[in-house]
């Protein structure tokens, strides 16, 4: 089973001396969605990984004279994991300035180096694109039926949605697959950093924070309960969220004093990766946390659509200290739009007076199991 990709047609992003740069977590499909191109494309193109050494020294050295002649001849440049490559940022650079016609495509399963190195050396010169585990967009454009749809919401609530797992046959095999992508690849760019010396810390961390899923994380409480100080809790977390393990959400306010905003939401990229760390893949009638599960799929469902759909919009949660809330809010176009998620459709949810009060022409709509698709998807 093949599920397009909404990238499927690269043509499209590509022109003449820019670069292509897509970023994603690990094993979400990148390096496949690259080959299907280069399979159909007409382009004579140079394909290399980020982790030949040759690599490194050419396109590491700086040297323009050295890069050129690599590159030229060729129409397409192709960087797979290109974030491992020393000084690629400029070395990009070198190649969009100095072949005429060329075009790049640089990929990154990590925004630690790539994202830093790519930003000032290819302004002007670069489209950035992020791809993601499989979105409810496209398993609904490969599917074309809601009700298949909603019947492998279980699925993707417990196993999550990296294509490794929505291809496997069994609930068994989409279980296992899940824990190694977790154990495998998940920790791999952070792990491999001087500063962080191994993985408990870290286990311990993302474990307190599957917990904490629809609720605002206090890091001192993190920091106390995982017996380390909350600056490293901080800088932990930073890393989580640029190798896209988490994805941190702050509160909105517009300094009505009631408004809690210094503490941050947190949620996984992946449903599948957070119960694969809490090794918790009972089915939805033996937990007790399917309204975490519902809110953490609907919020990165969401994201995906924004994303891939290009609508633009400034995320954030809403709380007072009286504790009500909206779980997303998206500022767009200086308009404000409110979303409660709530698993079951048959019990509704008020608008929070706080929120119609302070915000009087913003809209406010329940998201739940029913009609969650055209929300996401």
């Amino acid at each position: 089973m093949k599920i397009p990709r909404v990238y499927d047609e690269l043509e499209k992003y590509l022109e003449p001396n820019k670069a292509l740069i897509i970023f994603g977590p690990r094993q979400v499909g990148k390096t496949t969605l690259v080959k299907d191109f280069l399979f159909r494309t007409a382009y004579k193109y140079r394909y290399e990984n980020g982790d030949d050494v040759r690599v490194h020294e050419i396109l590491g050295s700086q040297d323009i004279a050295k890069i050129r002649e690599f590159s030229q001849g060729y129409e397409l440049l192709v960087l797979d994991e290109a974030q491992r490559i020393p000084n690629i940022g400029m070395a990009l650079k070198i190649v969009v300035d100095n072949v005429p016609g060329i075009r790049v495509i640089a990929t990154g399963s990590s925004s630690f180096e790539l994202a830093g190195q790519v930003g000032e050396p290819l302004t002007g010169r670069k489209r950035t694109l992020s791809l993601f585990p499989i979105s409810q967009m496209e398993m609904r454009s490969f599917l074309k039926n809601d009700f298949d749809m909603k019947r492998e919401l279980e699925e993707r609530l417990l196993y999550g949605s990296y294509p490794e797992v929505v291809t496997k046959a069994t609930k068994e095999a989409k279980r296992e697959m899940a824990e190694e992508l977790a154990h495998s690849y998940l920790l791999k760019d952070v792990l491999k950093l001087e500063q962080v010396r191994g993985s408990k810390i870290l286990l311990d961390i993302l474990r307190l924070l599957a917990f904490q899923i629809g609720n605002e994380v206090s890091l001192p409480e993190i920091a106390e309960k995982a017996g380390v100080d909350a600056k490293t809790v901080a800088r932990y977390l930073d890393l989580f969220e640029k190798a896209f393990v988490l994805y941190n959400v702050r509160g909105f306010s517009r300094n009505l004093r009631s408004e809690i905003t210094r503490k941050s939401k947190y949620y996984f990229y992946d449903n599948g990766m957070r119960n694969a760390i809490i090794s918790n893949f009972n089915s939805l009638s033996h937990r007790d946390d399917i309204g975490a599960l519902w809110e953490n799929f609907v919020f990165i469902e969401r994201l995906k659509k924004r994303e891939y759909a290009h609508l633009s919009a400034n995320v954030y949660f809403w709380r007072t200290w009286e504790r009500q809330e909206v779980d997303i809010v998206e500022e767009r176009e200086g308009e404000l739009y409110g979303y409660e998620v709530k698993w079951s459709p048959e019990k509704g949810s008020k608008v929070p007076s706080q929120w119609r009060q302070a915000y009087e022409k913003a809209s406010y709509e329940t998201i739940h199991r029913e009609n969650f698709l055209d929300f996401v998807a």
